[in-house]
């Protein structure tokens, strides 16, 4: 065979241009390179590749999470690190091996369990009808605007409920021993009888010297603290469904429509009060004892029957729940179509039509029921004029909503086409053009998450495209359905400014360094003095310290006290308090906590185990990422995948 195609070279080659040309024109090029492309991927588990648009989405959701929950606090230099790519990457790689062994292992949700999992979830019970039903065209459109089908989801809850299983059967086996955590609720609540002495910078300042050499080489040294930024002035335009919100008028005519298709919506749903007598007969007594029990509620319901208005008497009397015979079997308000849960129970109860109605003997899980409907608030709908402002407001949003997913790739596209000018996109948009004069870093006098603050969309600010060929920037995706494209109309370069300008502020640093530096000296001296003379001179009064109560110091004070062996006692610890100076500790004694209390002690035990349980998780993990097979492409860094905020 080898023989063959070594002595018919011309005929092999022509079968491979004959197999080979025929598919680069069904793929083409780019696609048959990208076969052998790995560029779009991150990293792969047995074979299944997380590709870099996935990755870049959830370092963009972890970025979103934190500046929800930190406000102004935010920083995304804090989040947007090598290490927290990393980090996440590893999240993802050990989410997609815990994929694979759930389906080795045959793992799966049934239908109830994922019907119960929606059902939890707050966003989708968020969208009840006054029926209780949930209203599944909302639900669609939720789902549609993230580009999902209601099946699609139910796939992904499924799968979410699959891969649960494993790290939740190994949770529920964490045990932590009542011992365990007595001995280290003791440690916690354990003092130790502290006294003080702090040598502060501030003492020290008038024994600092300054000449203008010193002035001049500090300065020389920290002429980058003291530069001042650059800054840009802008022109800026943000595509959101906010911005677009404004030029999206739904007319009287769409939100009378939407009023008579939704009706349910706007109508105050029946509230029902029922009383009952019960005659308990579970679900598996014994054919006599079930005859019996119905025999009895048979007789109870003659007697209703007999004597109407004295329901609540004979519920007193016959009716064996406890919870609600002594109030003459009332059961109380309730709306909807859930009384007690039961389907047989509710379906006999909403069906009493007026006051005063009886049921029939009606079978539960609990027994048989005589139900009576003692009162009732008929279903009342707001008029049209009470809610079309509010159906208005809703039918303005959608629309902004669906004109924002339509139009992103058009704007994205035309701020790019037309790289001189805002304006073609702000009139077709109707978007309003806002100025700005920014720098390179957040304005801190900025809302948080203001677009402008984005570290991404300052990044492409100031490039060379936007500073020297005056292009505007790309559409930066900054989060949360928003999209925003500047154009730098004026620009000016990072300066530092002479010395002799900002003097007095550099005299100041220089002091302030200086003077920390003279009580670290001191304080080092005092310190080996003290652990030699054992002296008290000096220090501040007693103070008592715990690890949940650090007085107000430091964590590196606590840190410092906590580490004295009290077999050594006293002690002297020395901690650098930093642009404060020094401080010295005396640790004198080492006192018994308070006694824990039981639920608090109950609180810590299940802490530990909580602890435990995780460790064991992450065992599990380890060797099952040890025996997966995982590879690496490329770089995680925000300007090779894309972007991240």
């Amino acid at each position: 065979m080898l023989d063959f195609f070594r002595n018919h070279k011309r005929l092999m080659m022509l079968m491979l241009i004959l197999v080979i040309v025929p598919g680069l024109g069904f793929v083409g090029i780019q696609g048959f390179r990208g076969f052998f492309d790995e560029s779009a991927n991150v990293a792969s588990v047995n074979g299944h590749k997380i590709a870099r648009a996935e990755f870049d989405n959830a370092v963009r959701r972890q970025l979103d999470q934190a500046r929800q929950i930190l406000g102004a606090r935010f920083d995304s230099k804090m989040f947007d690190t090598p290490e927290r790519r990393r980090e996440l990457l590893d999240n993802l790689i050990q989410q997609r091996a815990l994929a694979d062994e759930a389906q080795r292992e045959h793992l799966s949700a049934s239908d109830d369990a994922v019907r119960r999992a929606l059902l939890a979830d707050p966003v989708i019970t968020s969208l009840r009808k006054p029926d209780g039903t949930i209203d599944v065209e909302r639900y669609k459109e939720m789902l549609a605007m993230q580009g999902m089908t209601p099946e699609q989801y139910d796939e992904r809850v499924r799968y979410g409920l699959s891969m649960d299983q494993i790290p939740d059967s190994i949770q529920a086996t964490a045990f932590t021993p009542k011992s365990l955590a007595e001995h280290l609720a003791k440690v916690v609540e354990q003092q130790r009888s502290v006294q003080a002495l702090v040598l502060r910078a501030s003492d020290y300042a008038s024994k600092v010297q300054v000449s203008d050499a010193q002035l001049a080489a500090f300065y020389d040294a920290h002429q980058s603290e003291f530069s001042k930024p650059p800054t840009a002035t802008i022109q800026y335009v943000v595509f959101s469904p906010t911005t677009l919100g404004l030029s999206a008028n739904p007319t009287e005519t769409d939100a009378k429509k939407y009023y008579d298709d939704n009706i349910a919506r706007f109508a105050t749903p029946r509230e029902v009060r029922v009383s009952q007598i019960l005659i308990p007969s579970p679900s598996g007594a014994k054919p006599a004892d079930d005859a019996a029990a119905k025999k009895a509620a048979e007789d109870v319901l003659a007697q209703v029957k007999a004597h109407p208005g004295q329901f609540a008497q004979i519920a007193q009397k016959e009716s064996k729940d406890s919870g609600s015979a002594a109030k003459g079997g009332d059961l109380g308000w309730s709306t909807g179509n859930v009384i007690t849960g039961d389907k047989a129970f509710d379906a006999a109860a909403l069906a009493l039509k007026k006051k005063g109605d009886v049921s029939d003997v009606v079978r539960s899980a609990f027994g048989y029921h005589v139900i009576m409907l003692t009162d009732e608030k008929p279903t009342v709908t707001k008029p049209f004029a009470d809610v079309k402002d509010q159906i208005e407001k809703e039918l303005k949003a959608q629309l902004a909503a669906k004109a924002f997913s339509d139009g992103s790739e058009a704007f994205t596209s035309l701020v790019y086409e037309q790289a001189k000018s805002l304006q073609p996109a702000a009139d077709k948009f109707k978007l309003s053009v806002q100025t700005a004069t920014i720098s390179n870093k957040p304005t801190p006098t900025l809302p948080p998450d203001s677009p402008l603050n984005n570290p991404k969309f300052l990044a492409a600010v100031f490039t060379d495209d936007s500073v020297k060929a005056r292009n505007n920037t790309q559409a930066i995706d900054v989060g949360n359905n928003m999209l925003i494209s500047a154009h730098v109309t004026a620009y000016q370069a990072a300066t530092t400014p002479p010395l002799a300008s900002i003097k007095d502020a550099v005299r100041s640093r220089y002091i302030a360094e200086q003077s920390a530096e003279l009580a670290r000296k001191d304080g080092a001296a005092k310190l080996a003095e003290l652990q030699k003379s054992k002296s008290t001179a000096g220090f501040a009064a007693e103070t008592k310290f715990s690890r949940t109560d650090s007085q107000g110091a430091p964590p590196a004070v606590l840190t410092a006290i906590f580490k004295v062996d009290p077999s050594k006692l006293p002690a002297y610890v020395g901690v650098d308090l930093g642009a404060a100076g020094y401080g010295i500790y005396r640790v004198n004694a080492v006192l018994p906590g308070a006694p824990v209390d039981p639920a608090r002690l109950a609180a810590a035990q299940q802490q530990i185990a909580q602890i435990s349980a995780q460790a064991e998780m992450q065992a599990y993990v380890d060797a099952l990422l040890a025996r997966s097979k995982i590879k690496f492409y490329g770089s995680l860094d925000s300007k090779q995948s894309g972007g991240t905020e």
